[in-house]
């Protein structure tokens, strides 16, 4: 099973009553509503072993106080609680509490006590049964800044303790979760059916994984969210989420973050790294609704919005690619609760509010039977909206005034126009581009593999008509791996796309919602707002013509610097070794302040080949990602390999920012010379290049990825025929069933 691409199609819900006031019955109504979404939920075959069902609420103080009372334990006013899934083993068990017990005092708190969660075993079913740990709540003291140090300690102790699982550990919320079917939560739970466990806050979640293997732990709610979807650019956002550990600096991050780093758990499922982030964000310093609406913006590029909403998105997109894929998210800190829904609003969430102040939010209406009478309003979420509750400030906030309150908090328009640079306002050098001889060109066309096929079916058509050419559906050619010809390293992958749950985009009719957008330079620092966060270069199209590439190497602006890395090497080298002095020029390029790395095969001889596009790229983005530089450095490949839409969309796929195809543009200049092509030719290679894009958009878009700053680096491709060594090596994390 590969945990990497494990998605989910689940049943949510939440009730919330406004103005924070505890009661058993909004836990009880939440309760119902996961108990109605038994077909939001998988099971195995038995019928008797669900993929997980759980509930986050507040922590309900005076049921913990006379719960501990029994025990004559008396609880301070500050104090957080953990549910912990520990070892059955008794030794490991012993062992765990104990280090975790010891860093709760390195960390300045006290530890209260052990409580042993009660439970009713009998109603599981075996497999469930078989791999249920002990469930323990752990009891923490300490003062006003105790959220932060139960994160800080948590870190730790998941670092030092990996049997264990801590399903949440906090001063505001609580998190009961297993390996149930919707009827055994409330049953598994005596705590749940306690009616002195009150609670403003209910979030529900009923699992069901498409292509998983069902755990304890892997159940949701997460610490912060219940998430419906899948998040398609997982791979690209964590491995930028881990770079930013280096450019990311607040003094709570600087005084901890031997404690706190890594800030993704790369082992946990998709959902569970999004909660990592946000996690993180938020114990920063950041709002939690804000940090929402960064790692989930709303389509804001061809949208008719306020133009500082506009500009508020357009700040952070310079230092924050979209989390991208189907989703409906709820989320609460234990004070708030909130519901976002994705940019393409394929994961519908309705809600009612009610006389009696209470919000009921759920993925389909029916689940809770309410009086007609008592419902104020009914409505739904809309793409890229959200909806938040404030159970301190007892109000609904609409997404209009919310977003517009964080819009209006900084001059984001004015930084902007202040730091950020545009490809096509650049000036450009005066001076002729470099054209090969048509003896040159002749041999790089058979260096690069080149055929008659791939100039007059795919080149051609493209720089005539601006549209990738239509092909059979089907195809009978043999695999890479079983071809008796000598096939590029770009025939060994495969294109992912979008299966069961997870509905493809129509990007020709849902372009409103497609972002090309790319941005080159180093990013920002994600957790203080200032004004030269944003000091990029905007291109739209990263298919770059001479002229454009001009304009970069020419580019003398404080915050860019770059340099142009051969990926020449004597033929007497072996490719490891040619790999390994490209990271030694590209670090040592860094060191010398360089953010924008230019990978060129230009100059290919007799003595001289040159390393494969795909490969260079990839291997480069690896050891950027591996040393904590991806996030201040992009990848620009000057290339004559590749031509048709595949091979681009497999480049960024794998971490180029963007690409220069010398010998495609120069074969399109050169069939308007021989009368193939009745065209001017910047017209034409501009036509080609938009062929490109407007394929690489419908192939992120068949995977339901919208826009390109998340598609880059995503790796959703299938290898088939490549070593394992190779793949771990170079193409770390890709999908790889058949070796080669």
């Amino acid at each position: 099973m590969h945990f990497e691409i494990e998605h989910d199609a689940c049943g949510i819900g939440t009730v919330v009553q406004i103005n924070g006031k505890q009661s058993y019955d909004v836990l009880d109504k939440a309760l119902h509503i996961v108990e109605k979404l038994e077909h939001r939920a998988g099971k195995d075959a038995s019928g008797k072993v669900g993929d997980g069902v759980g509930i986050l609420l507040q922590i309900s103080d005076d049921f913990f106080r006379k719960t501990l009372k029994k025990d004559n334990i008396k609880l301070p006013e500050h104090y957080g609680v953990g549910m912990f899934f520990l070892p059955r083993n008794k030794l490991l068990l012993n062992q765990h509490k104990k280090m975790f017990e010891k860093l709760v005092e390195q960390e300045g708190c006290t530890f209260i006590t052990w409580r042993n969660v009660p439970c009713d075993e009998s109603i599981l079913g075996q497999k469930a049964k078989d791999c249920m740990p002990s469930i323990y709540q752990a009891f923490v003291q300490g003062d006003t800044d105790l959220e932060q140090k139960l994160y800080v300690i948590r870190r730790e102790f998941e670092k030092s303790c990996k049997e264990t699982y801590v399903a949440s550990l906090s001063s505001h919320t609580i998190v009961y979760k297993g390996m149930f079917l919707v009827s055994q939560l409330r049953k598994f739970y005596l705590d749940l059916q306690d009616e002195n466990y009150k609670s403003a806050i209910a979030i529900v979640h009923s699992r069901f994984s498409t292509n998983t293997t069902p755990s304890w732990q892997r159940a949701h709610p997460n610490r912060y969210i219940a998430h419906n979807g899948e998040i398609n650019t997982i791979r690209a956002n964590v491995n930028k989420m881990l770079a930013r550990e280096e450019s990311m600096h607040s003094k709570f991050l600087d005084e901890n973050s031997s404690k706190i780093l890594p800030i993704i758990n790369t082992s946990g499922s998709d959902s569970a790294m999004l909660d990592n982030a946000l996690e993180f964000l938020v114990m920063n310093g950041m709002p939690l609704e804000k940090a929402v609406m960064i790692l989930i913006p709303e389509p804001w590029k061809h949208q008719t919005m306020d133009q500082k909403k506009k500009d508020f998105y357009h700040y952070y997109a310079t230092m924050m690619e979209p989390w991208d894929g189907p989703a409906a998210i709820l989320f609460s800190d234990g004070q708030k609760v909130g519901a976002v829904l994705d940019r393409n609003g394929l994961r519908p969430s309705r809600y009612y509010l009610t006389s009696d102040n209470m919000l009921i939010l759920s993925s389909e209406v029916g689940v809770l039977d309410i009086d007609e009478k008592k419902i104020v309003k009914k409505s739904r979420l809309e793409p890229g909206k959200m909806l938040l509750v404030d159970t301190k400030k007892k109000k609904l906030i609409e997404d209009y005034d919310l977003k517009n309150e964080y819009a209006s908090s900084n001059p984001y328009g004015e930084w902007l126009d202040n730091h950020l640079l545009y490809l096509k306002d650049l000036p450009a050098p005066d001076k002729k581009t470099h054209i090969h001889s048509q003896h040159e060109r002749d041999i790089l066309y058979k260096v690069f593999g080149y055929t008659y096929e791939d100039v007059k079916d795919i080149i051609l058509p493209m720089a005539r008509v601006k549209l990738e050419p239509t092909s059979a559906m089907g195809t009978d050619i043999p695999l890479a791996i079983y071809s008796q010809n000598h096939l590029s390293l770009f025939h060994y992958f495969k294109q992912l796309f979008a299966q069961v749950t997870n509905p493809p985009i129509d990007s020709l009719r849902e372009e409103v919602v497609t972002d090309t957008t790319i941005y080159i330079g180093s990013d920002g620092n994600l957790l203080q707002d200032k004004s030269d966060n944003c000091t990029v270069l905007e291109v739209n199209n990263p298919i770059l013509t001479s002229r454009d590439m001009d304009k970069i190497r020419q580019l003398n602006q404080t915050g860019f610097k770059n340099e142009t890395i051969s990926l020449l090497f004597y033929r007497g080298t072996s490719l490891k070794e040619a790999l390994d002095n490209l990271f030694i020029e590209c670090d040592k390029a860094y060191r010398n302040g360089a953010n924008i790395l230019i990978l060129s095969d230009k100059g290919v001889d007799e003595g001289h080949m040159a390393i494969p596009s795909l490969l260079a790229v990839s291997a480069l983005e690896q050891h950027l990602v591996k040393t904590k530089k991806k996030t201040d450095v992009s990848i620009i490949l000057e290339s004559g390999e590749p031509r048709d839409v595949h091979q681009f969309a497999t480049i960024l796929g794998y971490g180029a920012t963007a690409i220069y195809p010398y010998l495609a543009h120069e074969c399109i200049e050169e069939m308007i010379q021989l009368n193939m092509l009745d065209k001017e030719v910047n017209i034409a290679i501009d036509d080609y290049n938009e062929a490109i894009l407007k394929g690489i958009v419908k192939i992120a878009a068949k995977m339901g990825i919208s826009t390109l700053q998340s598609y880059q680096g995503a790796q959703i491709f299938e290898a088939i025929g490549i070593s394992k060594d190779v793949i771990d090596t170079y193409f770390t994390n890709t999908i790889s069933e058949v070796e080669g």
